[in-house]
C-alpha cells in the first residue's frame, strides 16, 4: 500500500512521455523513452529508504509505525533523490550527442553517406544511455540500503560502495543478480501482457484513447510490480548486512 502510489507516479511519468512521443521525431522519441527510467529511478531511490528502514525495524522487532518512519525520513528521501541527476545529466549530454548525428543524417546527398560511415557513433551513444539505465539499477540496490541505514550519510556513499565492491565483486555480483532477478521476470511477463493487450485490443487510433487505454493498463501492472521491488530492496537491505559482517 505504500510502494504502490510512488510506482503510480513512475507510471503517470512514462505514460505522460509516452503520449508527449506519440508522433514526434525519432530523436525526441528516443529521449522520451530513456527520460522516465531517470525519472522513476530518483522516485525509487527515495522511496527504497523507507522500505529499507521500515525493514530493519521489522527485523530487529522493533515498532513498525509507518507514519513515524515517513517523517523521520522525510528530508532524508528529498536528498537522496538527486543522486539520478548525476546519471540524468549525463544521458542529455548523450542524447543532445546523438541529436547531431540526425542533423548530419539530413543532410542532402551526404548524409546516406554519413550515417553509414558513423553508424558506430550512434551505436555507441545508445548504449552509452542502456548503460546509464543498467547504472541506476546498480545504485538502487547498493546506495540504498546504506543510505538507509547510516543515518543519510552520503558524503563517502561513492567511496563505500567502490570499497564494498573491490573487497568481493563476485559476491555482490551475485547477490545483486539473485535480487533483481525476480524483478526482471515478473517486469517481462507484465511487459509481454501489456504489449498483446495493445495488439489485440488497441482502441481507435486517437491520442486520448490510447494514453487512457496505458493509464488504465499501468495501474494493475504496478500493483502486480510491487511486491517484486519490495523483495529487491529487502534484499539489497540483507545483502548490505551480509557483505558488513563479512569485512569484519
Amino acid at each position: 500500500m505504500l510502494l504502490f502510489p510512488i510506482l503510480v507516479i513512475c507510471g503517470l511519468s512514462i505514460v505522460f512521455c509516452r503520449v508527449l512521443a506519440f508522433g514526434a521525431s525519432k530523436w525526441v522519441g528516443l529521449s522520451l523513452m530513456f527520460l522516465p527510467v531517470f525519472i522513476s529511478s530518483g522516485i525509487l531511490l527515495g522511496a527504497g529508504v523507507l522500505l529499507s528502514r521500515i525493514y530493519y525495524r521489522e527485523l530487529k522487532g522493533m515498532d513498525l509505525a509507518v507514519i513515524k518512519v515517513l517523517k523521520q525520513s522525510a528530508q532524508l528521501v528529498v536528498g537522496v533523490s538527486y543522486l539520478s541527476l548525476p546519471l540524468l545529466l549525463a544521458y542529455l549530454i548523450l542524447w543532445t550527442c546523438l541529436g547531431i548525428f540526425y542533423l548530419l543524417k539530413e543532410i542532402p546527398s551526404i548524409g546516406d553517406v554519413i550515417s553509414v560511415v558513423l553508424a558506430f557513433a550512434p551505436f555507441l551513444l545508445v548504449l552509452g544511455s542502456l548503460l546509464l539505465c543498467f547504472s541506476s539499477l546498480f545504485i538502487l540496490f547498493f546506495a540504498t540500503p546504506y543510505v538507509a541505514l547510516k543515518n543519510g550519510v552520503l558524503l563517502t556513499l561513492g567511496e563505500e560502495m567502490f570499497a564494498r565492491f573491490r573487497r568481493d565483486p563476485f559476491t555482490n555480483i551475485l547477490l545483486f543478480t539473485m535480487g533483481i532477478t525476480p524483478l526482471i521476470v515478473i517486469s517481462t511477463i507484465l511487459i509481454l501482457a501489456a504489449v498483446m493487450t495493445g495488439l489485440h485490443f488497441s482502441p481507435t487510433p486517437k491520442l486520448l484513447t490510447i494514453a487512457l487505454q496505458w493509464f488504465f493498463i499501468m495501474l494493475p501492472f504496478c500493483a502486480l510490480l510491487a511486491p517484486s521491488i519490495i523483495f529487491f530492496f529487502n534484499f539489497s537491505t540483507e545483502a548490505f548486512g551480509l557483505t558488513r559482517r563479512a569485512a569484519k
